[in-house]
This record gives C-alpha cells, structure tokens and sequence, in this order.
C-alpha cells in the first residue's frame, strides 16, 4: 500500500439530518446566540464524523445573548458521560446569528475556560476535543484542541445530501466559494477532495480516469484482482506487458496517472473491500465510488460509507438475455446508478443487495451444488463469457456515475437532485428512467456515523482481535 507522509488536514463530515437538526436548534429566531454538542468518532487520524447532536436546552444557558453564549455545566457533563465510553470528540458549536463565519475574541475566551474540563475526563492522551460555530445559512467552521490547548483549524467541513454541501476556509479566513460546474476552478476545488474507488476493473477503471483527470487531489484505489489478458478489452491503460506479468490493477493505476497529473496523491491496496484494511483505507475519503461486481461487495461498501458518512455512488450494468426459437438473444442493454447519502435509504433498503441474494452469492462461490439452479453470472445474464466486448456500456455507465457527482457537488440540473436516487437507463429501448429518495423505504441505520468505533462497521469479524488472530 502506498501512503504519505506530509500531515493532512481535519475535516468535520456530517450528515444533512444532524445539520437540519443544528440548524433548527441554533436559529430558534429570536435573534440570540443558542448552544448544541456534537459528539464526533474518527473515521481516520485527519477526519471527523458526527456520530449524534446533543442540543443544549436554550433555558439552561445562564446567558444567551446576541454575541455570547454561557455554556451550563449540566450539558458538559452529559456529553463528557455519553462521550467517555467510546473516546469520542467532544465538539461545542453555537451560533452566530449575525452571519460571522469567523471566532471572536468572545469565542477564544469561552473555549479557554470550558476546553480543560473535556480533557480532564479522558485518558486517552491523543484525544481532540473542540468548538464550532454555525450561520444562519447553516455553514460551519470549526476547531480542534489538543491537551496544551493548541488550536488545529478544521480546513473543511463537508455535508452530503441531495447536495454535497462543503464550508472550507481560506488561509485569510474567508469561507471559499463553490465554483462553477466544469470550469477550471472546479477542477482545482477538487483537489481538496478524496476519492475511494473499490474496484479498478470494468467500470472502475473509466471511474478512476475520469476522477483523475478531473482534478481530484488523492484518490484510493482498492482492488484485490491482477490484469489478465481477458480483461485487455475494457480495462482503461491495461497492456499485454501487465497481463503478462500478472500485475495488479491497482498497481497500473498507481503509475499511470502520475504520467499526467504531478499533483495527485495515490493510495492503493490489493485486496478486497472485505478486510479490515480495506475498510479502515476507504476511511480517508470523503466520497466513495462502489464498482463492485459482486453483492457483498456492495454490501461493505454500503456499510463503509454509512460509518464514515460518505456519500456513495454505486454503478452497475447488465445484459439481459431471452430464449427465442433459434437461440439466446439481447434482451437489454441496462445500466444504473445509485446516489446514497448518509442516513438517506441505504442499498440495502433499495433492494440492490437482500439477505437471500447474498446467500446465493455465497453459495455459488462455495458450494454451488446446494443450488437447484446456477445461473451463469457476468455481463450478459445466462451466458458464460469471460471476455465480453463491453466497453462501450460500461464508458457509458462509468461517465453518468461521475456525472452524477459532478451534478451533486456543483449543481447544474434543472430538475432537484432529489428525484434522482436511482437512475437506470435502457439502450435497447432508449429510455431513462428515474428514482426519487421518497420512493425508497428506509430502516434504522446503526452503523451511520460510527466511525473507527469497535467493532468496525459494527461487525465481530472486523474487529482488532478477530483479525489479529
């Protein structure tokens, strides 16, 4: 695995209900200052997640006034009690009504006498703890401490929802503006941002050229699969000498994209999205892209950007296949795109992936006798063909993925990107067809904003001891 060695900065991630739920609490409309905790898990040694809000009841301040705020003692000390069992960061954030985006001398001062009391109840000596500050447009800036009471500015605090929201500050300290769509400041805005790709093959390899070039500043590419020659017709930058030699995907990535960016950093992990490793890699991103070909892949995937509130973009495509009288013909030609927020429906809740589903998964790896009926699984549904001439679907499928973030992160559409939970388009028939968020049913999601917390992803068997055994 590939990494680097220069420090990084904090980012803050959150999900769109925690700030609608800061945003409501803290601008009450009376004009006053109002007080909330977030209480925040890693989801690496540079990126926060809001794991819950704890609103602090307005009457409980001993003073609420335009441009200050008194903290109650009583609020502290609940967070302290729900924050010490899991070493979570502790972050104070109030308002601002008058639309400074920016810590007053006020705000240094309050943070001075509160800060101590947070470390005071943690042994854990790396531990951070901080402020925050909200605006009545709902931007956020914030602060890390650490134990001698140095400050670490947040450099950007990201919100994904139908929108990918993002408050990043300056070095003069001014909120930067979010540029517009396929300029070239939109090009040198995403080099702020990190990408995590699993799955470097079909579809993924279109996805990664893609980001590349666009501007991304790091890109994570896991893949557990080497080039083969089967792979040379739809594989972006694959050559016989990499088939030849077996090397792996995510290897011929890491070399050829420094070929025409020199200012991108790389990660790369061969190995499944279904290791400890993987998981605690894809931390580092703030946006996840699932090119998958398997279901519990997807399922990991799912998992992953729900702990880390990642907002994750899944993409698919088939060829669906029907018996007619002189033979197996094209029935379809299909692709899709799922766009989910965190704690928005989930792939699961949409039925991408369902317990029976990755039960048959599992048996046709292990044991396919047990099956009544195998199904060849590829490209094209009910033929086995191991190298399918699909290029051209999956280019097309690849660009409405990163279309579908671009559309996101720098909005251009006309219609809400709320309607567009789900695209799938159909070649044969020439259509498109659209899925909105309310559509999708949506259960309670636990492992949302979890974080590194044990056991990862809230499953035993990616826990510290099971995989150090």
């Amino acid at each position: 695995m590939s990494t680097s060695t220069h420090k990084q900065p904090l980012k803050l991630a959150l999900s769109e209900a925690h700030h609608a739920q800061l945003r409501d609490h803290l601008f009450p409309g009376d004009g006053l200052e109002a007080a909330a905790i977030m209480l925040c898990a890693q989801s690496s040694l540079h990126r926060y997640v809001v794991n819950r809000v704890l609103p602090v009841d307005h009457s409980s301040c001993l003073a609420r006034l335009p441009d200050r705020i008194s903290w109650p003692g009583t609020a502290i000390e609940e967070a302290i009690d729900q924050a010490e069992a899991h070493d979570l960061t502790i972050l104070l954030v109030h308002s601002h009504p008058g639309g400074a985006l920016r810590f007053s001398a006020t705000d240094d001062e309050s943070d001075r006498e509160v800060m101590p009391s947070l470390f005071e109840a943690s042994n854990l000596p790396s531990i951070l703890h901080g402020s925050a500050i909200m605006t009545p447009d709902g931007a956020i800036h914030a602060r890390l401490y650490d134990r001698q009471l140095s400050i670490t500015p947040v450099s950007a605090v990201h919100c994904a929802g139908d929108e990918l929201l993002t408050w990043r500050i300056s070095e003069q300290g001014e909120l930067m503006p979010k540029p517009m769509a396929f300029s070239a400041q939109m090009g040198l805005d995403l080099k702020y941002l990190t990408a995590c790709v699993v799955g470097v093959s079909g579809t993924g390899s279109i996805v990664v050229e893609q980001l590349a070039r666009l501007g991304f500043g790091r890109l994570i590419l896991i893949d557990f699969d080497k080039i083969e020659f089967k792979n040379l017709n739809r594989i972006i930058n694959a050559t016989l000498e990499d088939a030849r030699n077996g090397i792996a995907k995510v290897a011929r990535f890491a070399s050829i994209i420094p070929t025409y960016r020199s200012d991108i950093e790389i990660f790369t992990l061969e190995a499944s999205i279904l290791t400890r490793e993987a998981i605690e890699l894809a931390g580092l991103a703030d946006v996840m892209f699932c090119c998958v070909d398997s279901l519990e892949g997807r399922q990991l995937c799912d998992r992953t950007a729900a702990a880390f509130l990642q907002p994750l973009f899944d993409v698919a495509v088939t060829i669906p296949t029907r018996q007619t009288r002189v033979g197996i013909a094209i029935g379809d030609v299909c692709g899709r795109v799922d766009y989910v927020k965190p704690g928005g429906s989930t792939l699961a809740d949409r039925g991408v992936y369902t317990p029976e589903t990755l039960r048959r998964e599992y048996l046709q790896q292990v044991a396919p006798d047990e099956l009544t009926e195998q199904v060849a699984e590829g490209y094209i549904k009910g033929i086995a063909d191991e190298a399918p001439s699909v290029i051209s679907l999956n280019m097309r499928a690849a660009s409405d993925c990163v279309m579908e973030f671009i559309a996101r992160a720098y909005p251009f559409r006309q219609d809400p990107n709320h309607r567009r939970a789900r695209t799938v388009f159909s070649l044969a028939a020439g259509e498109e067809e659209y899925t909105s968020e309310t559509d999708f049913s949506r259960a309670p999601n636990p492992d949302l904003g979890r974080g590194l917390l044990e056991p990862l992803l809230g499953m035993p068997r990616f826990s510290i001891s099971e995989v150090t055994l």
